[in-house]
């Protein structure tokens, strides 16, 4: 495993959670939510968190920061159509 930061993981939050010995799941939750909050503003959480996984999952798919990972790629937000005759409407509730 490479020392070196991975651009989705410049902290190396997320590295660091694979390498700590007996670590638990609400640590590895605690975790994911620090690096979460540390993305820019506008970026694509699922696919940075889609991303990860294809870089850290095979050499441990068992793991809690796996299985966080995991949970949060399942309850990220789906892409919502924006636009059309809800859209221009003022008065239009958001979904």
């Amino acid at each position: 495993m490479s020392t070196d930061p991975h651009p989705l993981d410049p902290a190396n939050v997320i590295r660091e959670a694979y390498r700590i010995e007996g670590i638990d799941a609400g640590s590895c939750r605690t975790i994911f939510l620090d690096w979460a909050l540390g993305l820019p503003d506008g970026a694509d959480q699922k696919a940075a968190v889609q991303t990860l996984l294809a870089h850290h999952a095979d050499e441990a798919a068992h793991h809690p920061m796996t299985v966080t990972l995991t949970q949060a790629l399942a309850a990220a937000p789906r892409a919502r159509r924006r636009g059309g005759a809800m859209g221009r409407r003022p008065d239009a509730e958001t979904p």
